[in-house]
């Protein structure tokens, strides 16, 4: 069994280097996503992940498929529609959902526009979907800083940022670093989804970021161990989709996303706070 797993990884020099690249941005986006998913903006991470679009894009037809330049035009890019649609919500009628909806699509249909201008259909697909096995040292290098970069603001503003997630308007009564917290948070999670763009694309870079987080909500209500528990699941996820891929013959992407899907789904089951768990507890009350 052990050879069949790790096989693959000690023969081929790309597949060591795709599994590097997961385990590290599972170490990164699965706290950040617990974040996330306790600040009840799940659905912003995807939102983000395709706002980075035309940033990438911009790199792409200045540069070419080099990482570097699309990884500061997602940047750049990120973060602007985070603030535009901050503000938008904040100084206007409109409520953020509403903003960050407007935002991501225009910039969604802006990035494949471009990329489609100058390259071919494989060039969106790259774009699009990304390509863990096609990781190289630069890829790899700005995965290491983004991944230390978010460990070492996690360690620093843990208790903050716990605070500004569980209970906003309480940090920024007691406290004014709430907006700035706000910030780095979104900061955070704009670097991890570029940090998965080269290995999943901008269509599934959140996968790797929401499903374990999701998931770990199954099995604790504790932010720490819930970030724990995710972190496990993504690198458990990342593990076994290579595998797959490799053995299936499948894109490798979609693999660790469908691995992670497959994980969330029996948390969901046989968790500690999953459905299995609530039927027994209602049928002990009903008994009792």
């Amino acid at each position: 069994m052990f050879d069949y797993v790790l096989e693959p990884f000690i023969r081929y020099g790309f597949m060591q280097r795709a599994l590097l690249g997961s385990l590290l941005l599972s170490a990164s986006c699965a706290p950040v996503g617990v974040f996330l998913m306790l600040r009840r903006m799940s659905l912003t991470g995807d939102a983000m992940s395709h706002a980075i679009l035309p940033g990438a894009a911009v790199g792409f037809l200045l540069f070419g498929l080099e990482i570097v330049p699309m990884t500061i035009g997602g940047l750049v890019v990120g973060l602007l529609v985070a603030l535009g649609s901050g503000a938008v919500s904040r100084f206007t009628v409109q409520k953020e959902d509403a903003s960050m909806a407007a935002f991501y699509l225009i910039s969604l249909a802006v990035g494949v526009l471009l990329v489609s201008w100058r390259g071919s259909s494989i060039d969106l697909m790259h774009v699009l979907f990304g390509s863990v096995l096609a990781l190289n040292d630069a890829a790899l290098g700005l995965i290491v800083v983004i991944a230390a970069a978010t460990f070492l603001a996690l360690v620093i503003f843990w208790r903050a940022l716990v605070a500004e997630c569980l209970d906003p308007l309480f940090l920024r009564s007691v406290s004014r670093i709430g907006a700035p917290v706000h910030f780095l948070f979104l900061t955070l999670v704009v670097l991890n989804l570029v940090g998965g763009f080269q290995a999943l694309g901008t269509l599934l870079s959140v996968g790797l970021m929401m499903l374990p987080a999701a998931a770990s909500r199954f099995w604790s209500n504790r932010v720490g161990a819930m970030c724990l528990i995710a972190t496990v699941i993504a690198i458990l996820s990342s593990l076994g989709g290579l595998v797959l891929s490799y053995r299936a013959s499948m894109p490798s992407g979609p693999a660790i996303i469908l691995t992670a899907g497959v994980v969330y789904a029996l948390s969901a089951l046989v968790g500690r706070r999953g459905m299995l768990s609530s039927l027994l507890v209602s049928r002990r009350h009903k008994t009792a």
